[in-house]
């Protein structure tokens, strides 16, 4: 009798589970056959290293790259208002930046990319990618 009571608890768990991780305004989805967002800061030899990331990054889900040219006080400000998807350009993982975005495990040495707040399926699938770059150096 009590496993007819939790059967219902149990199924409802297992559907809420299978569509993480997600995206609070949908970025990976919108920028799949669509367009990534993405703030560079000029910091060689960085920049190269993480514009040839992310445009392998894009290919392989089919997105156009609307590149975005700042300083990095200013690309942080505007990830954290969601006016751009990810931010490169010599980010570490101590970035003073970290609280306006989520940042990436690092990738090499102690360098990390940066994802806007709550876009967890981006930053998931940018994660796989650096780790399968990485692997394949």
């Amino acid at each position: 009798m009590a496993l007819r009571r939790l059967a219902p608890l149990a199924a409802l768990l297992m559907v809420g589970c299978t569509a993480l991780p997600v995206d609070v305004e949908g970025t990976f989805d919108r920028a799949s056959d669509g367009t990534l967002v993405v703030g560079v800061s000029d910091n060689d030899p960085w920049t190269a290293l993480e514009t040839d990331l992310i445009t392998s990054f894009a290919d392989t889900i089919g997105a156009e790259i609307d590149w975005r040219e700042g300083p990095e006080s200013v690309l942080a400000e505007r990830i954290r208002d969601g006016e751009i998807d990810v931010f490169i350009g010599g980010l570490n993982s101590s970035s003073p930046w970290a609280s306006h975005m989520a940042l990436t495990h690092p990738y090499q040495d102690d360098m990390v990319m940066g994802v806007r707040l709550g876009e967890n399926k981006l930053l998931v699938n940018l994660e796989r990618h650096l780790f399968r770059e990485s692997a394949d150096e």
